[in-house]
């Protein structure tokens, strides 16, 4: 078996015996596809940019590899990636990988959430990497149902909608000017931001014709 196809091996073993997973396959299941989007999404990277393929795809799959540990819920999203670190570590020091490029996948890993690690480490193109190809898939089309399904966007009063809409759209004004550690990650974030926009901001419209007739 190659190293990816072990760190897949891994990943699945590691979500199918994840007790909160067995509880809620949804979950299991959403995190798993998004791993793999993500990896996808860092192989590009790693093409386009000179980087290596190899480690960022596996840095990739193993990102949240942390919430098949057991976790508070109300912690797990600011600590997933210091846990996924802690836990793909040994795993990473079996494969067939240098020192460096373990210390370098797990930092990557670590900071991907809010850019700190519990260990040192050097934020390179490569570790800002990981992160970057999880927002990628993050600022995607599917996400654009996740957030309006989370938020129950068909239950909220219009006024509500309007709200919800006009924050979305605020916040991504926002994140279009944040940096990425490559040009690469920059275009393809802001390309699926975009697309996030034009769909936004063309609820937003349909919301103006949703109450009174304008003539």
């Amino acid at each position: 078996m190659t190293n990816i196809e072990k760190t897949e091996a891994f990943l699945k073993e590691q979500f199918a015996n994840c007790a909160f997973f067995k509880e809620h396959p949804a979950d299991g299941e959403y995190r798993l596809q998004h791993s793999y989007r993500v990896a996808h999404a860092a192989g590009e990277i790693a093409r386009r940019e000179g980087l290596d393929e190899e480690g960022l795809i596996i840095g990739g799959l193993l990102h949240d590899v942390g919430y098949a540990m057991p976790f508070e819920r109300e912690n797990v999203w600011q600590e997933h990636g210091r846990m996924s670190a802690r836990l793909a570590r040994p795993f990473l020091e079996q494969l067939d990988l240098s020192k460096e490029r373990v210390q370098e996948i797990c930092y990557g890993i670590a900071i991907h959430v809010d850019g700190k690690a519990d260990f040192p480490g050097e934020k390179t193109a490569f570790a800002y990497s990981i992160g970057d190809a999880d927002d990628v898939d993050r600022f995607d089309a599917y996400r654009i149902y996740d957030a309006m399904e989370w938020a129950g966007f068909r239950n909220l009063k219009i006024e509500d909608k309007r709200k919800w809409l006009q924050e979305k759209l605020d916040w991504i004004n926002w994140r279009l000017g944040e940096k990425s550690g490559t040009e690469t990650a920059r275009q393809m974030i802001a390309e699926r931001l975009l697309y996030q926009q034009q769909y936004y901001e063309k609820v937003l419209e349909q919301m103006k014709h949703s109450e009174r007739i304008e003539l």
